[in-house]
């Protein structure tokens, strides 16, 4: 083996191992025939937050399911590439042996179990440990001390709580289990801005004090980009556009389609195809 070629494998086992995500080149079907995501590849850094933007059907929810592997549910599957989670290939693992290895999603709408009380969907999430009943009541106060109104609603209803509690009680919930990387569907859909501001400071705190790594697929473009490091722009299933938070927020393209910022070049915009602006982007 060359110096050049040793140089090199060791160049990309570094940065494999700096990534605790990586999706190469997949592609999603659905009832055999449906082709969803068309060569999409992501990573996610260890401890790092990534933002999967895109407009409604663009593909992001796929791609989380994906990851998470609950697409046979809904008579979908990966034909093609591969997904690496921790150093090891999953997309043939069973989704309670992701959430074992520390990969967990919180679903699109939250999907708390509306009959049970808050504390009790948040002890449903430690349901696959196997560390005691001291261990989980610990990590339970540790959660509400980062979700304060969840203390307060603790002995009620989930069903009978506010949207935005409820979406609290769902990361609860996910960091209940102790994971490594949570993928966050749509968490600010539905929601008064400042509570999205609330739910997006605490996963920040997640982030920077528990070192949990967040892929959050989300529409909100600009409160996603204000928070994440990196950011993937999915159309269509295919990835158009990626770089650091920084650099998308001002990208002309991303102003104009989804920060609404474009100043005087929306009004020459009815003028502009859509497939000539994503020529653009795929230049």
């Amino acid at each position: 083996m060359s110096v050049q070629s040793a140089a090199s494998d060791k160049a990309v086992t570094v940065t494999t191992a700096a990534n605790i995500l990586s999706v190469n080149n997949i592609e999603v079907v659905y009832d055999h025939v449906i082709l969803v995501l068309k060569g999409v590849s992501l990573d996610v850094a260890k401890g790092g937050i990534v933002a999967l933007l895109g407009a409604n059907g663009a593909g992001k929810t796929t791609t989380l399911k994906a990851i998470s592997n609950l697409l046979h549910s809904e008579r979908g599957e990966v034909t093609k590439g591969s997904i690496i989670f921790d150093g090891e290939e999953v997309q043939a693992r069973s989704p309670n042996e992701l959430v074992r290895r520390g990969c967990i999603q919180v679903m699109e709408g939250r999907e708390c179990f509306g009959h049970l009380t808050i504390e009790e969907n948040l002890l449903t999430g430690a349901f696959t440990r196997r560390d005691g009943n001291a261990a989980i009541r610990a990590d339970l106060e540790r959660i509400y001390t980062y979700f304060r109104r969840l203390r307060e609603r603790r002995h009620s209803m989930a069903g009978y709580t506010s949207g935005g509690e409820q979406q609290m009680c769902a990361v609860g919930r996910a960091l209940m289990s102790r994971p490594k990387m949570i993928l966050l569907d749509e968490p600010s859909m539905g929601l008064a801005p400042q509570i999205v501001e609330e739910i997006f400071e605490i996963v920040r705190a997640l982030n920077e004090k528990e070192g949990v790594s967040f892929l959050l697929a989300e529409q909100n473009t600009n409160m996603a980009l204000k928070y994440a490091r990196y950011g993937y722009i999915l159309e269509s299933g295919r990835v158009v556009l990626d770089g650091d938070a920084k650099a998308l927020r001002e990208n002309e393209d991303v102003k104009e389609f989804y920060l609404g910022a474009a100043g005087d070049a929306r009004k020459s915009f009815r003028n502009v195809k859509h497939y000539k602006r994503r020529k653009r982007w795929l230049a």
